[in-house]
């Protein structure tokens, strides 16, 4: 593998790079204060399992890789709960839809549906077997969906008794104004609800009541990920503790972004060089919305390339079996995290099973994020 200054270079310089996008950004400088470039792949079957494995290894973690569309019960509360872990826990997350269909198809897989990825996970990604235009297509749903969380709505009802005549007089229903008159509203979640989600009004076996409905609208601005200022990338000036420095990173920014499939970590896999080179030129007109790739080692070859390369399929042998060599029936091969961050250049690893089902989750994840590090901090140069 030919050198590439990112290789070199510090995940905090590279979050500074004008070639990087706002969100890859954020998640380079995420890295760098958290000291973790692992991803968990929690791939579990119910929600209850998700949000546990979510709190057991968020602290060791800079991603939690989803696939919704295998969790039996997932909700709407499913994912307000993983955001919240999230913002408590600071990682991102991680859908990994696949996407592979034409522009207005997967516009739709994105945004609606019964999972509405758009609106919680900040990263999806997407294979270029339907061209560029999926890629286009994506970026366009994802900004209608920025749009639409920055109108906030807020709905109020009011219901007063309806006023009738008893003899002649009028009747207010005083006895029942306890019950009849009150005033509620709908608050706006973490996540931005339909209307007809957000909104329910029951009929009730009481009598008629006039009911006001009033909406407002109001515009937010989101802000974008913080940037170093020009000339304030030496790392001597970043020696806060890690709470601080959190703190000034501040909230993920509502924004989005996907990786494109370049390679995948099956033997046989059809993704041929020639595929790889299209898909790393299509990425690199679309710098902006893609933040990198799925592959096996760094697809970075230009001066101002400074894709993220995020690589599943690694593993590490129980202790005393190093050097073993893993992997599954299935067509899995695995690779260590040296081999991965040191040989091959990638940025992030990606675990899935080797800490969803050790016995000690927190301490496995911290295995990983232990041993990658030190690969990266090798990779750098650095002492």
């Amino acid at each position: 593998m030919s050198s590439h200054p990112t290789l070199s270079s510090t995940y905090r310089a590279r979050s500074g790079l004008p070639t990087t996008g706002p969100l890859a950004a954020y998640l380079l400088s995420l890295i760098s204060i958290k000291h973790t470039n692992l991803c968990l792949s929690a791939d579990v079957e119910t929600s209850s399992e998700l949000l546990q494995l979510a709190e057991d290894v968020g602290e060791s973690i800079c991603l939690l890789k989803t696939h919704c569309d295998i969790v039996t019960d997932w909700t709407d509360r499913t994912a307000q709960a993983l955001r919240e872990i999230a913002r408590r826990k600071r990682f991102l997350i991680f859908e990994d839809r696949k996407f592979a269909d034409i522009g207005e198809t997967v516009q739709k897989q994105y945004t609606s549906g019964h999972h509405r990825i758009a609106l919680w996970a900040e990263i999806t990604n997407a294979h270029v077997l339907p061209g560029p235009a999926i890629v286009t297509a994506l970026e366009k749903a994802a900004e209608a969906t920025i749009a639409k969380y920055n109108t906030a709505v807020h709905t109020e009802i009011s219901a007063s008794p309806r006023t009738r005549q008893v003899n002649g007089v009028d009747d207010d229903d005083d006895d029942d104004e306890d019950e009849d008159a009150h005033e509620e509203s709908a608050i706006e979640s973490p996540i931005e609800f339909d209307e007809e989600r957000r909104l329910s009004i029951k009929a009730t076996d009481r009598k008629h009541s006039v009911v006001s409905v009033t909406t407002t609208l109001s515009m937010r601005t989101e802000s974008i990920s913080p940037r170093p200022e020009p000339g304030t990338l030496d790392e001597d000036i970043f020696n806060l503790d890690t709470a601080t420095e959190l703190l000034r990173l501040g909230e993920v920014p509502f924004l989005r972004s996907i990786l494109l499939l370049a390679e995948m970590s099956s033997a046989g896999h059809l993704m041929t060089p020639e595929y790889q080179k299209q898909t790393v030129d299509i990425a690199r007109n679309h710098r902006d919305f893609v933040m990198g790739f799925i592959a096996q080692r760094s697809l970075n070859t230009e001066p101002d390339d400074n894709f993220i390369t995020m690589t599943p399929g690694c593993q590490l042998p129980p202790p005393g079996q190093e050097g073993k060599k893993l992997g599954d029936d299935l067509g899995q091969q695995y690779n260590t995290p040296r081999k991965l961050i040191f040989e091959q250049g990638c940025d992030i690893i990606i675990v899935g099973r080797g800490i969803v089902r050790a016995e000690d989750r927190k301490a496995e994840a911290e295995r990983y994020r232990s041993a990658a590090w030190a690969a990266y901090e090798e990779r750098i140069g650095k002492k």
